[in-house]
């Protein structure tokens, strides 16, 4: 049988939906798992989202084939098996039992954002679900129309649960997946900071170079532990899973009280849609293009803003301040630049016009630009003159002769002076879940990086 869950979390209270893997194991001692478990992440831009919007799901059955550590609890290792060989003998009710026992131990009804649910079906359904909880968003009902007969499925509160829920039943992992191991704290130690050697970070970081997002070098930050009172110590991701264990045993600090190793379709880009501008909505993230239209400004916050277009459509590109130096690379943008833009889009409009919080963005072509670089001299006595207003041209202040805008002295700056084309990430820091690193795009050998 397979079975998902999702939304048991919560950002106040605490709690991490993937911490249910384990208890599902340790739940069902009777079944092996089948391949790892699953860690998906589903559309960042669903407004009601707890964190990072992944549900959890695995295959239980009687396994044969090769076998490989997925899970370390209570001190023993628990192994996922290459195959199934047959079915359990579990039924469908006495899973759904065990699993309604689980949500009402773990998850956090007390928050109003928290939805629980789960699924159990004997063959996965459609892959096309999955795209949809991707991509868009989409009810309960649209799930459960994907579900095959004799499905079990329950919802707590509002149910929302079980999109997520048969969605990473459904994901495929043959278009591309990433894995995670991720190491849990002890129960007295949740929501108490945590306890992580930052040297013994850059050091697996550097020893393990199949992992990726680690560790923000330019902020010094750790990457791999969260900040919430979750009961996550660390997770690690990489695209080679026998060097997570290793790199995970790396880690200095508090004691790990147990870990499961996750497939995952986690920097993937698989939450990106190619469009043009003019077929962007909100509530979804894309990969278009267009040519810089007008010069990147600061707003309150410390976010800076361009606007780009294409076709007659227009869309401002955000660089919020957690991108922190990202918002640099963003502010040398002129117009007349021809850049590619990776992002998701809210429902937020300013003038009229969507905005698509950057993730990366490519500079295919920079523009030359002619800047001012000094007023023009009175001719009449030599001082410097002062600008009148935009358009208005220039007054000398001590005899009030005047010149034109066009009267100012200029200079061309050549596109490849100002910027570099390339391409160009949001640091580790403030990466999503679901955003491809340029480490893993196949273009890293001519990456303009920060």
């Amino acid at each position: 049988m397979f079975i998902g869950i999702d939304d048991t979390d919560s950002a106040v209270t605490g709690m991490c939906t993937t911490y249910l893997a384990a208890e599902i194991m340790l739940a069902f001692p009777e079944l092996d798992v089948i391949g790892h478990p699953r860690l998906i992440r589903l559309n960042p831009m669903v407004p009601w989202k707890t964190r990072g919007n992944g549900a959890v799901s695995l295959e239980l059955g009687k396994g044969e084939g090769e076998r490989f550590p997925i899970a370390m609890i209570n001190g023993r290792i628990i192994y996922g098996h290459e195959k199934k060989a047959r079915n359990g003998n579990v039924s469908m009710k006495d899973a759904e039992e065990r699993l309604t026992a689980l949500i009402d131990k773990w998850g956090q009804m007390g928050d109003e954002k928290t939805n629980p649910g789960f699924v159990i079906t004997e063959e996965r359904p459609p892959e096309g679900l999955f795209w949809r909880a991707v991509w868009e968003v989409i009810t309960v009902e649209d799930a459960l129309s994907y579900l095959p007969e004799g499905s079990v499925y329950k919802g707590f509160k509002n149910g929302r649960g079980i999109i997520g829920s048969s969605a990473s039943i459904a994901w495929n992992p043959k278009h591309d997946r990433t894995y995670e191991i991720i190491a849990y704290r002890s129960p007295e130690r949740w929501g108490t900071e945590r306890d992580i050697d930052e040297a013994s970070v850059i050091e697996m970081d550097r020893r393990f170079p199949h992992t990726f997002n680690n560790y923000d070098y330019a902020n010094r930050h750790i990457a791999i532990s969260p900040n919430s009172p979750c009961p996550v110590l660390c997770g690690i991701r990489g695209d080679d899973r026998k060097e997570l264990i290793p790199a995970l045993e790396a880690i200095r600090g508090e004691e790990k009280d147990r870990w499961t190793l996750f497939i995952s379709n986690q920097g993937t880009d698989q939450h990106i849609l190619d469009a043009v501008i003019g077929d962007i909505k909100p509530f979804s993230s894309y990969h278009t293009h267009g040519t810089v239209s007008s010069r990147p400004e600061r707003i309150e916050g410390g976010h800076i803003i361009v606007s780009m277009k294409d076709r007659g459509y227009e869309a401002y590109c955000a660089a919020y301040e957690p991108t922190k130096g990202f918002r640099n690379t963003v502010s040398l943008l002129r117009p007349g630049d021809e850049i590619e833009v990776w992002g998701g889009v809210s429902d937020a409009v300013r003038n009229g016009k969507l905005t698509i919080n950057l993730e990366k963005i490519r500079v295919v072509g920079a523009a030359d630009i002619v800047e001012k670089i000094a007023n023009p001299l009175c001719p009449h006595c030599g001082k410097r003159m002062k600008s009148i207003g935009k358009g208005a041209g220039y007054r000398c202040s001590v005899c009030g002769g005047k010149a034109g805008e066009d009267e100012a002295k200029f200079r061309t700056v050549k596109g490849e002076e100002r910027i570099a084309t390339g391409y160009y990430e949001a640091p580790i820091c403030a990466a999503r879940h679901l955003s491809k690193p340029l480490k893993r795009m196949s273009v890293q050998n001519s990456v303009a990086f920060l």
